[in-house]
């Protein structure tokens, strides 16, 4: 039996349920329970609804740092992330309405056996470098087999995306038939969402993402100045997106996919200072560095788990990854056909702030600040705001 003290919520508590009131107040059918702090009821008398996500923002980093902001003044509740917290895994949570136990796709670096590789889902490419899914003559939606959320709307959908990933591979496998609006710039994309909105003439849904804090987060620390100075500037846009939509009858929701905390150099376990673990793995570590996969090697698990134990015990909790499947850390349902593959034989789940890096020939070393992927509160709680204009 797992002990885990902070898992996501399938249920009711999670983004995957706020997909579902989404989809249900657009007229969709949703295949899993409303969010019970907002079900579909609340919002469907709403001609618009929007969906911001802040790549990056924690609910709890959000109660300590947004005093007085206009985001934390319209919070309403306090969601989980999908497992593992990331953005591969969350982003497609948001894109499909389904949760990673359905949609398959386990964390920034994902073995996908039937490419043959270890792939970085979101760019698309190899881990180890190379071209995109097109480029290798892959069809990433049938590969995939996800179904839009936006096909799942009976109303039309308008996807206000960065420009330099709005026509990506993996966006467009999962635009469906939503209208495709590509921005540059924090400003432009509250600008050309506000236009959107007054100028629909039927009930839509406006779907927005901001990846900025996260990557500010990753490069200099969550709690570092430029990530504050940045949340602010954030906020100040949206307080004037509102008033630039009032009289529309819109419904603005902002949540994220996940929280970050803040990891030192000492907290960095390189997977190349461990020559007896990395001589247990058959694949390089997969998911994230706080929440690894690990495939090991059938005549190394002995050797393997009590390592884990003995070495990286204080640092790391092991688990069998099945365990973690029918723990319901992935979701709940018929499971993807490929997911136990994609989770490896055991995970590195991680304590306090502690990564595993596993580094390839063509990577670089370790540089991030901010990280995600673990299961502590500040990764795994995002906020739910809502301002009705």
């Amino acid at each position: 039996m797992i002990t885990i003290a902070h898992q996501p919520d399938y249920q009711g508590g999670g983004i995957v349920n706020l997909t579902a009131t989404l989809i249900a107040a657009r007229g969709g059918r949703a295949a899993l329970p409303e969010l019970s702090a907002l079900p579909a009821q609340a919002l469907a008398d709403v001609p618009h609804i929007v969906l911001l996500v802040l790549d990056g923002l924690g609910s709890r980093w959000l109660a300590r740092h947004g005093a007085g902001s206009a985001l934390a003044a319209h919070r309403i509740g306090e969601l989980t992330s999908v497992f593992p917290p990331t953005t591969a895994t969350a982003i497609t949570t948001y894109l499909t309405g389904d949760a990673p136990q359905q949609h398959g796709l386990t964390g920034w670096f994902t073995w996908l056996r039937e490419l043959g590789c270890v792939m970085t889902v979101l760019p698309g490419t190899p881990r180890y470098g190379g071209v995109g899914y097109t480029s290798a003559g892959v069809d990433l939606p049938a590969l995939l087999g996800h179904r839009s959320i936006f096909e799942r709307l009976a109303t039309p959908s308008v996807a206000v995306s960065p420009a330099h990933i709005a026509r990506s591979d993996f966006n467009l496998a999962h635009l469906g038939p939503a209208q495709l609006l590509p921005y540059k710039g924090l400003k432009q994309m509250f600008r050309r969402a506000a236009r959107a909105i007054r100028r629909a003439r039927e009930p839509s849904y406006f779907y927005l993402y901001w990846p900025g804090l996260d990557g500010i987060g990753h490069e200099r620390g969550i709690d570092s100045p430029e990530a504050l100075a940045h949340f602010h500037a954030i906020d100040a846009l949206y307080a004037r997106f509102l008033r630039n939509i009032a009289g529309t009858d819109t419904a603005v929701l902002v949540s994220a996919d996940h929280g970050h905390l803040d990891c030192r150099p000492e907290d960095v376990v390189q997977l190349a200072d461990h020559p007896v673990l990395a001589d247990c793995l058959t694949l390089p570590l997969c998911g994230e560095p706080r929440a690894a996969f690990c495939y090991v090697r059938a005549d190394r698990v002995e050797r393997f788990t009590a390592y884990c134990r003995d070495v990286l015990g204080e640092r790391f909790d092991l688990h069998r990854s099945q365990d973690l499947l029918d723990a319901g850390l992935f979701g709940t349902g018929a499971p993807h056909p490929r997911l136990a593959e994609r989770i490896g034989d055991y995970t590195l789940l991680a304590r306090g702030r502690a990564v595993i890096h596993d580094q390839l020939p063509t990577e670089k070393g370790f540089r991030q600040i901010g990280v995600h992927g673990g299961l502590s509160p500040e990764e795994l709680y995002v906020p739910l705001s809502l301002a009705r204009v």
